[in-house]
């Protein structure tokens, strides 16, 4: 989409626009940011490492809990 290099709070504001659901694995994202704000459900994904091979045995969770996505909240996805 082009948006390397924006910011967490202009990147917010521009997924809200075309996203129901934010993933990340930022783990201080939710402190940094106001996410009663933003019409979105943020998924914090945690794994041992952030690599594509760790990350995916969250697929089938992160497909589970975007069913029914809690907007302005944080939702944690763990192994």
């Amino acid at each position: 989409m082009g948006w390397g290099g924006i910011k967490n709070g202009k990147l917010l504001a521009l997924a809200e626009k075309h996203f129901d659901i934010f993933l990340t694995v930022d783990k201080g994202f939710a402190h940094e940011q106001n996410l009663k704000k933003f019409l979105l459900a943020v998924f914090l994904l945690r794994a041992p490492r952030n690599s594509l091979k760790r990350l995916q045995p969250l697929v089938p969770a992160i497909l589970d809990a975007a069913r029914h996505p809690k907007k302005h909240a944080l939702t944690i996805i763990a192994l």
